[in-house]
């Protein structure tokens, strides 16, 4: 008898024990609940934070890059810089040449300690020319980084100018690389952009 009223003590002693722990499970719920509801409604209080509708647009820097004003003499100016760096490393590279030719020429009548000096003087000559060519290669670089640099600040400040003309939230670079994976070419300014850089950089 007394095992029996044990196993029914243990019994309500477990369903109370489930019910505390239902009651706070629900209460918790509740509460969550409660809360949700009040964020909805405070976002729905104030509809005029989100835009019903959103206009944007695309340009191709490239495009801008190759058929404005600005942009064409931007690339003649690296281009023309490239061209007397090009021009540098031609003379060194004849200069080397010559020593080259002279040395085989010379080479049967030459004392075994001359050649070497001449090696050694053609291997000075060759790691001079390897620097020179590293140093006028990177001048090519920073500049056209300048220049690039330069020009797409242009891009972005005459974007600013396009969009608010037609009331545009955004434009985005459709260009290959660039942020812009799909796009209806409906909303590409580029156009625009040229001619707004024409109008501005004649």
């Amino acid at each position: 008898m007394r095992r029996g009223c044990g196993k029914g003590i243990g019994r309500m002693r477990g369903l109370a024990g489930w019910r505390g722990a239902r009651g706070v499970g629900w209460n918790a719920f509740c509460l969550v609940l409660l809360t949700v509801t009040l964020l909805i409604g405070g976002c729905r209080s104030n509809p005029s934070t989100v835009p019903t509708s959103t206009r944007i647009g695309v340009v191709d820097p490239q495009r801008i890059l190759g058929e404005t004003n600005a942009g064409k003499r931007a690339k003649d100016m690296l281009a023309s810089f490239a061209k007397n760096r090009q021009a540098l490393i031609e003379l060194e590279e004849k200069e080397l040449r010559r020593m080259e030719e002279d040395f085989v020429k010379q080479g049967s009548v030459l004392s075994a300690t001359a050649k070497r000096e001449r090696e050694e003087q053609f291997r000075r000559r060759m790691a001079e020319y390897q620097q020179k060519v590293t140093d006028l290669n990177r001048e090519v670089q920073d500049k056209q980084k300048e220049v690039l640099d330069a020009f797409r600040d242009k891009i972005e400040a005459l974007s600013a100018k396009v969009a608010k003309r037609l009331e545009l939230q955004a434009i985005f670079d459709r260009g290959r690389g660039g942020p812009t994976l799909y796009f209806d070419e409906a909303v590409d300014v580029s156009s625009q952009l040229v001619e707004e850089f024409n109008k501005t950089y004649p």
